[in-house]
């Protein structure tokens, strides 16, 4: 396995492997001395090295993989573009939304049933739906989503991100 090369490349040590991986040390060093590791530990230690989980191994045949480990990848993959589908249509959810209530105050105010001053609502919608949207992501939808597709990453920037 090329783990510990591709840690060493990083400037890693086996401690922030681990950190980054969600693994234990010691998990990581039988992991660079060969010793078997489980699919799930492979997944998490190639996510944490940003590869897949192909180039944690020394050949380049594909073929030579074994059936579960190619299939890892392709799977991590299906996951991501299921995962980032799901986030990309909360987000159209919320530009919806944003859409409909900018147009129906507007019409509203224009046909006289709101006055002037209902325009704020317009303003108010896009500021708090974007903090409500971002906190529904963090604490509702980001956590289904881990759960639905462990395979996946979210490719969302948070604070020390």
């Amino acid at each position: 396995m090329r783990i510990g090369e591709l840690r060493r490349l990083r400037g890693w040590t086996q401690e922030r492997l681990a950190e980054a991986s969600g693994l234990a040390v010691r998990t990581v060093q039988r992991m660079e001395s060969g010793n078997d590791a489980s699919l799930e530990s492979l997944s998490s230690v190639a996510a944490a090295l940003e590869v897949p989980v192909r180039d944690l191994f020394v050949t380049e045949e594909r073929e030579s993989l074994e059936p579960g480990v190619r299939g890892l990848d392709e799977r991590a993959e299906q996951q991501q573009v299921q995962r980032e589908s799901a986030t990309r249509g909360w987000q159209y959810l919320y530009s919806g939304v944003g859409i409909v209530v900018t147009l129906g105050t507007i019409a509203l105010i224009g046909a006289g049933v709101w006055t002037g001053f209902a325009i704020f609502v317009i303003p108010v919608y896009w500021a708090a739906g974007k903090l409500l949207s971002q906190f529904l992501m963090a604490t509702v939808v980001e956590p289904s989503l881990d759960r639905r597709y462990p395979l996946s990453r979210s490719r969302r920037v948070t604070p020390g991100n």
